[in-house]
């Protein structure tokens, strides 16, 4: 049995449909992810319609500048609900200011901390300052580094605050020789596995459209590079995701 922790359903294409061709694959649980209000509540309406599947609300740093009080609507504490985000900064692209970025990002940590709920943090180009504030706001004690992007010396930092790791189809990649040395010093115990669809999709699908029922790839890569069976990373991500977003 295999989690999904982190995709975007329903969004550019993929629809509902993903979570019946999941659980076909293995995948039976999944956390469709915010990034505005509105895909946050389609989120939301689509976890409570299906069993094993959660979502969060959040504003992507590309829709900082929207404000984050347009997801308070949403924070009614419904048992889909698990999560704020996914949320931080991304500097490669600025399709927001980055002072909205980090004012953005700041609020929802404390959004989180506030509700009890975990953490989905992004981050692209911008360790240093998402490193800072998550210090000087404190980091919730659940709290994810999505689609993992950084090496080794990011990954000894945020595992030092005591945050989990989440691994994409990145992984598969022929030059992601950094997040594969990321992977091999990150505990079994601090990594989760997502698909990030419908982007991303591992080899040897990349460059199409990418769902949930692909994470099982995402986890082979993981246990090649940490040596282990692929069983070993299915439960243990497993488990690690219910302990992240407090599942059943």
């Amino acid at each position: 049995m295999w989690c999904d922790s982190h995709c975007h359903i329903p969004y550019q294409g993929l629809g509902p449909e993903a979570i019946a061709d999941a659980a076909a694959a293995g995948v039976t649980r999944l956390v469709t992810v915010g990034t505005d209000a509105e895909q946050s509540e389609a989120g939301l309406a689509l976890a409570a319609a299906h069993e094993g599947v959660w979502a969060t609300v959040g504003l992507h740093p590309h829709d900082a500048s929207k404000g984050v009080g347009t997801l308070a609507p949403l924070l009614r504490g419904q048992p889909e609900l698990v999560a704020i985000g996914e949320c931080g900064l991304d500097y490669h692209y600025d399709f927001s200011p980055r002072p909205a970025q980090r004012e953005a990002f700041a609020a929802q940590v404390g959004l989180a901390k506030e509700h009890g709920l975990a953490l989905v943090v992004h981050t692209r180009e911008a360790w240093e300052d998402t490193f800072a504030i998550l210090a000087s706001q404190g980091m919730p004690e659940r709290t994810v580094f999505h689609c993992f992007t950084g090496g080794r010396p990011e990954a000894s930092r945020a595992l030092e605050m005591g945050a989990w790791l989440s691994f994409s189809g990145i992984i598969t990649f022929k030059n992601a020789t950094d997040i594969r040395a990321a992977a091999a010093l990150c505990p079994l115990e601090r990594i989760l596995v997502e698909t990030d669809s419908p982007y991303l999709a591992p080899v040897p699908h990349r460059g199409k459209p990418n769902s949930p029922a692909l994470v099982p790839l995402v986890g082979a890569a993981v246990a090649a590079v940490k040596g282990v069976d692929v069983a070993a990373v299915e439960e243990a991500t497993w488990t690690g995701a219910a302990a992240v977003f407090h599942l059943p």
